[in-house]
């Protein structure tokens, strides 16, 4: 589980009728972009993905991400410090997922991770490097 920024050019945006929220289109200093969150599975195969304006958290779409995972579940489950929440840890234990986030610097009870299978988010920043080769992700047209 992991987001990428992807920049939107600069005709994107304005289209009559529309909102930035519903093209998912955040501002920034750099103009418009868009945040993919996405989810893939042990092999880097895309499970499934949530485009949101660049400003919104990663942490806001892990549910949303979560229930692309398959029926049968989830065993364990990486990603990145924007995810390290309370809420959403806790709610990855009820479902008896492991839970392979490190913890942030600031957290006043530290867990452990279990460093050798977060080596393996690798796979999820293959994915995102691959779908930024074409030119309607990576400029977002």
């Amino acid at each position: 589980m992991d987001s990428t920024i992807v920049k939107a050019h600069a005709c994107t945006a304005g289209a009559t009728g529309s909102s930035a929220e519903q093209e998912a289109l955040g501002r920034s200093h750099g103009g418009f972009s868009t945040k993919i969150h996405a989810i893939t599975d042990g092999l880097g195969t895309p499970l499934g993905f949530v485009l949101t304006g660049e400003q919104d958290s990663d942490i806001g779409q892990a549910e949303n991400l979560l229930a692309f995972a398959p029926p049968e579940g989830v065993q364990k489950l990486a990603a990145d410090k924007g995810y390290d929440s309370d809420a959403f840890i806790e709610t990855l234990q009820n479902q008896a997922i492991e839970v392979v986030i490190p913890p942030r610097s600031h957290r006043k009870q530290s867990r452990t991770c279990d460093w050798f299978i977060y080596k393996k988010r690798h796979l999820i920043e293959r994915f995102f490097n691959k779908i930024k080769h074409y030119r309607r992700i990576f400029s977002r047209f």
